[in-house]
Formats: structure tokens, sequence, C-alpha cells
């Protein structure tokens, strides 16, 4: 399409207008003047009135981020698992599906092992049942699990909604739903991995959705809500689980909640979490033997233990390590989180981390956020950025840091947002609504951002998408088949009968994963296995007689796939 062809460069001399990127920014800001100008005064009203429908409202804020999604799969695909993280949250899906914990542990499981998957004493993801759940759920209905991703993304947006209207009026409610389906939804990371976002942020929504409303009024359903998002937590990040409990009790304190006020719906809450906190014990001792110990924490032991400053590998008792457990820990210390050149000193640490926080809001709102400062003398306010800070400080303790780890607050940053966007509003410079009309530039200029990079991707050739792709932020969206992993299955699915295929790294491989099975693994007809070496791999081929070889070689340029043949050294006689 001509419109967005002329965005495949932003150098004057190749862009077909002779545009800059200055021309184009002068170009947007006055087109949008104009719109809001035009179009306001039809809109608003309309606005208005859906606002005060709450199921409508959740249903339009619900429904926006999956339809936008779903319009672009002819030009990105559904995504596929790209990392260790999601291959094992694949595997989780599928042991529930199969209506269990953990699997058996397998008798070659030496040729299976791969990152964040545990094979002793069971056969189980690292992580917990969570996001396996929701994964779960989306194959159960649609047939595949990263529509579970799409139903945890439109929970979030869609109680986003109803999160707000416990804080502030209908209108800033939907509005602020609206943005998060912006700022999380059809571009963003968590809707494009299998590794999580879309379910914590849920769990945080009821959570800060209950909680004034049970400050109002004590009704069961809140504290119900209240339990379950909690347990929905910690069912998906345990230790973010136990800073979301901080925030609810700092929530009791700032609000100076009677404690006879709050006995009767923190039973019911506590009832409502007992569902979650039965799950994850069962879970616990399906997978390591021991009720208490999660198999995340079993992982660390087997594969190394993360600390505040490095990674200190701890080998298996009477067990040397394996290759697995030699690219756990390389990868772990060189490519994991922030990677190794990040800042070793907790406060140093903080301060870095301070760039992934642009995730939780968009550009524009910046402009905005200062006049939320003027809301902090009311007592409520003042703990949303107390229990901001109490994420930001807790998830800073680990050397590690992805956005999904404060998934929890994402509603809290949405209602940061929308205050101040409140508060902008009513500002008048000599009679005149200025506030009003600068708030409203800054939504039109979020959506702006939004509809830009949108269309690129819906509108735009590879060409014009790679060349704009660089300026496009946060957003993480599959392009292509960078890794070749589609070329590969492709390959696979048109090979006859059960296959067997062997995975050779080269010496410097770390850690994305290649070798990631079902839950069943000799039920499968694709079973990835770790190349061993001729005489080990002899044992396996045994295992497995009626399945066809092959070798996949994935550090390749692109990666190669062709038929096992053992490379046998023949030893000639000394004379």
């Amino acid at each position: 399409m001509f419109l967005f062809h002329i965005f495949r460069s932003f150098l004057p001399l190749e862009n077909p207008l002779g545009f800059g990127a200055a021309d184009f920014i002068e170009l947007g800001l006055a087109a949008l003047l104009v719109a809001a100008i035009l179009l306001r005064p039809r809109l608003e009203p309309g606005f208005r009135r859906l606002a005060e429908r709450t199921g409508w409202s959740m249903a339009l804020a619900a429904l926006f981020p999956v339809a936008a999604r779903l319009l672009l799969l002819g030009k990105s695909a559904v995504p596929v698992p790209g990392s260790a993280d999601g291959f094992s949250y694949v595997l989780l899906a599928d042991t529930l599906r199969h209506f269990r914990l953990a699997n058996p542990t397998h008798p070659m499981h030496r040729f299976f092992e791969a990152l964040f998957v545990l094979q002793e004493p069971a056969y189980a993801s690292i992580y917990p049942a969570g996001q396996g759940i929701a994964l779960a759920l989306g194959r159960a209905l649609f047939g595949h699990p990263w529509a579970g991703v799409l139903l945890s993304i439109a929970a979030f947006c869609g109680l986003c909604y109803w999160m707000l209207r416990g804080w502030t009026t209908p209108a800033w409610s939907l509005a602020g739903a609206l943005l998060a389906g912006i700022e999380f939804g059809p571009l963003n990371q968590w809707t494009n991995t299998y590794w999580g976002g879309g379910v914590s942020a849920t769990a945080g929504c009821l959570v800060f959705g209950a909680l004034p409303r049970l400050r109002q009024e004590a009704r069961p359903r809140n504290a119900a809500l209240l339990g379950l998002g909690i347990g929905l937590q910690l069912l998906t990040r345990p230790f973010e689980f136990l800073l979301l409990l901080a925030a609810v009790a700092l929530y009791a304190l700032a609000v100076r909640w009677p404690i006879r006020a709050a006995a009767k719906p923190a039973l019911i809450a506590a009832l409502a979490f007992l569902p979650a906190a039965g799950l994850t014990l069962l879970q616990n001792h399906a997978v390591t033997r021991s009720w208490t110990t999660i198999p995340y924490q079993l992982s660390r032991y087997q594969y190394g233990v993360p600390t505040t400053f490095t990674i200190q590998p701890i080998p298996v008792p009477h067990r040397e390590l394996t290759p697995i457990q030699m690219r756990t820990y390389e990868g772990q210390s060189a490519v994991h989180g922030e990677g190794t050149d990040t800042p070793a000193t907790w406060l140093e640490r903080l301060g870095y981390r301070l760039r992934f926080y642009r995730f939780f809001f968009l550009a524009p709102l910046y402009a905005a956020l200062p006049f939320f400062l003027w809301r902090l003398r009311e007592p409520r306010l003042a703990w949303v950025v107390a229990a901001l800070a109490i994420f930001a400080i807790g998830t800073n303790f680990y050397p590690y840091f992805f956005q999904h780890y404060l998934a929890a607050v994402a509603c809290l940053t949405m209602l940061t947002s929308v205050t101040a966007l409140e508060t902008l509003s009513r500002v008048k410079f000599r009679g005149w609504p200025a506030g009003r009309e600068a708030a409203l530039l800054i939504v039109l200029l979020c959506a702006a951002h939004f509809l830009f990079f949108y269309g690129v991707r819906f509108f735009g050739d590879d060409a014009t998408v790679r060349s704009v792709a660089r300026y496009e932020g946060w957003d993480y969206i599959n392009l292509g088949d960078a890794e070749g992993r589609r070329a590969v299955q492709r390959r696979l699915d048109q090979i006859p009968g059960p296959l067997l295929v062997f995975v050779r790294y080269e010496p410097n491989h770390m850690f994305q994963e290649w070798i990631h099975n079902d839950a069943d693994i000799d039920a499968a007809r694709i079973v990835y296995a770790d190349d061993l070496g001729d005489t080990e791999n002899e044992t396996l081929l045994d295992y497995y007689p009626s399945r066809s070889a092959w070798l996949l070689e994935p550090d390749a340029l692109p990666p190669r796939l062709e038929p096992y043949r053992p490379q046998r050294i023949e030893l000639l006689p000394i004379h």
C-alpha cells in the first residue's frame, strides 16, 4: 500500500515524498490537532455513554487486542516458541492437558535434557502451573496453546477496566483499559511469546480492583475475587506473590482499614485462596517429591543457582556435569535476562533497570505523569507509588529481570497514567480548559503511535517493516523466520512416519533450546534428542527401532537437517 510505502525511509533523498523524520513528526502532530478539533464533539458523548455500561466496556477492552492480533496473522503468523522458557511452558500445558502435574522419568532421559525442564525425579517443567493452565485451556478450546496467551491478554485488558472503575470515573476507566490494549496488546511481548505476562497481570487486576471496593463495602464477592487474584499470582509468580501480599497489607495500613471490618473479607479471601495453595503443594510433591520444594528451586540445585551477583553452579551429587548443565550455566551467565554487561551492585542494577519501565508506559504519557504527583496527598494514591516501589525493589534482589516479573502491577501503571491524565484535564489557564485539551492530545498521540506501527505491520511489505521496525520501541512481534524454526518444522512435517531427531549443537552454543518434547515422549510423532555421540546414540536407536533418524544442526546458517548417519571411524592395525 502506497501510504505505508512512503515510510520505507526517513531520509529525504530516499523517500518518495522527500520527507525526513522531522517532517513526518510535524505532519503527524498537525493531523492530530485537526482530528481532535473536528471529531471530538461527535465521539466524546458516545464514548462516555459506552463507559457507563460495564459489560460492554469490558467486552470491548477484552476483544480489541485479540481481534487486532488475529488480523495480523497474514503478516505475522502464530508465534512459535523460540526460547527455553516458552518450550517449558508448552510442556507444562501438555502435561496438564493429560490431567497430571508431572510425567514419569523416561528411561532414556539423558538424551532429552533441556533447559528449564526437570528429568528427575519426574519429567516436568520447572515453572508453576498458572501460565500452563492458560495455555492448556487455549489448546483445549481452540486447538493451540497460543490461544491461551490471547485469552490471558483479553482477561487482563477486560479486567483492567473493572479494576480502574474502583479508582476513577467510567470514562477514564475505559480510556485506561483501551490504553492497556494498545500497550500490552497485539504488538507486545506478552502477546507474542508463551512465557507469561497476561495471567499475572490478570491476578493484579483482581487484587487491586477488589481492595477499594472492599474498603467501601465489604461484599463477599469482592473478597472472593481478592483471594482468587492472590491465588492466581501464587500459581504464576511465587516470589512476586510475596510482594503482592506486602502491597495488600500496606494498603490496609494506608487507608486505616479497621481490623474488625477487615476480618470477614480476609476470611473469605483466604478460603478463595486455598485451591491455589493446594494445587501448588500438589505440583511440588508431584515434581520434586517434596511438598515444600518448588520445581524451580530443584532446577536451580541441579543446574545452577543464581545469587545476587552471578551464577554459581552446584553439580548434582555423585554425577558429572552433563552438556545441558554446562549450557545452562554458560547461558544463564551470558545471555539470560540483562546479560553480563549489567551492573553488579544492587543500587547500580536498580538504576540500570529504569529503562525497562518504559515497557509499562507509552511514551506520550510521560508528559502527563508529573501531574500524578499533585495527587500524592491522597493516601490511597500514595499507596500506589509505594506498591510499585515494593515490586521494583523486591525484584531488584534477583539478578535477572524480565518485564513480566512486574506484570501484577501493570494495572497500577495504567491507574497512574489515567490519574495523571485526569488531573491534567482539570487544569485551566485563564478560564480556558487547556488541560482538558492537552490530556486529549496525549491520548490521541498514544493512539497514533499504535496505529502507525500497527499499520506498518498490516500494510507494509517485508522491506518496509524491516526498515521501520528499528524505530518501534518496545514492540515485540515475530517477523519472518529468523532462527529457521518454521522451515525445519515444515520439512519435518513432510517426512512420513515417526521420527527421531538428534540435535547436534556447536561447542559455543548456549541458550537457544531446540530439544523440546511432548509430555508423552514415546507417543509423539517427532522426538528430539541430544546428540551424545555415535556410541551413545546407538542405544536410543535401539530403543526406537521403528523411527527414522535425522540429524539437526541448529547452529548452521540456515539450520541443517539431514538423515542421521553415524560417523564411524575405522582403526587401522599398527604394524
